[in-house]
């Protein structure tokens, strides 16, 4: 009797702690419990191609479909971060990039924005700029400066010349 009513506590409990989670209605449905996320991307000059994680999606303005966590943020599909990419239409444009993070291997993980927006004619900075001094991480692309590990101890090869045994008065006690 008691091992039917701790086997029905158990399974009482083990209910309340998974729960349902449901989507949204009208929500779309996606791969590993994800639910699609609709973004609109448009470039300063129509017309921009975009890139989405390295494979061309269209040119600009277009929606794209994000399968994302039921938080709003990003899914780790296996990498580090989620890219857009948008490459120029003409001379002295410059490619456009966001990285957004997925959480992968605790790292930062971005929400999903409902709009995102590319000036062409803005120059990408060479480092990334100090945003939020919680989260600090270098984007890929963004090379940090290299380290100085101070002078070279090994100066190559060297010659060395050996005439004998050596001769230690300090060893030789009487």
């Amino acid at each position: 009797m008691k091992t039917n009513l701790n086997l029905l506590f158990l399974t009482a409990a083990a209910g309340l702690i998974s729960g349902c989670q449901s989507l949204p209605p009208g929500a779309e449905r996606g791969p590993d419990g994800t639910m699609a996320y609709t973004v609109s991307v448009e470039a300063s000059p129509p017309g921009a191609q975009i890139e989405v994680n390295g494979s061309v999606v269209g040119k600009t303005p277009l929606q794209i479909k994000i399968f994302g966590d039921r938080d709003g943020t990003f899914h780790d599909f296996g990498s580090e971060f989620y890219v857009i990419r948008a490459l120029p239409v003409s001379t002295n444009q410059f490619a456009q990039v966001h990285y957004y993070g997925t959480g992968r291997f605790f790292g930062p993980e971005d929400r999903i924005p409902d709009h995102i927006y590319f000036d062409m004619n803005q120059q990408m900075p060479s480092y990334p700029p100090v945003a939020d001094p919680d989260r600090v991480y270098v984007h890929p692309g963004y090379w940090p400066p290299p380290y100085y590990y101070g002078p070279p101890y090994f100066y190559g090869p060297g010659i060395h010349f050996y005439y004998g045994p050596r001769y230690y008065p300090h060893r030789h006690w009487r």
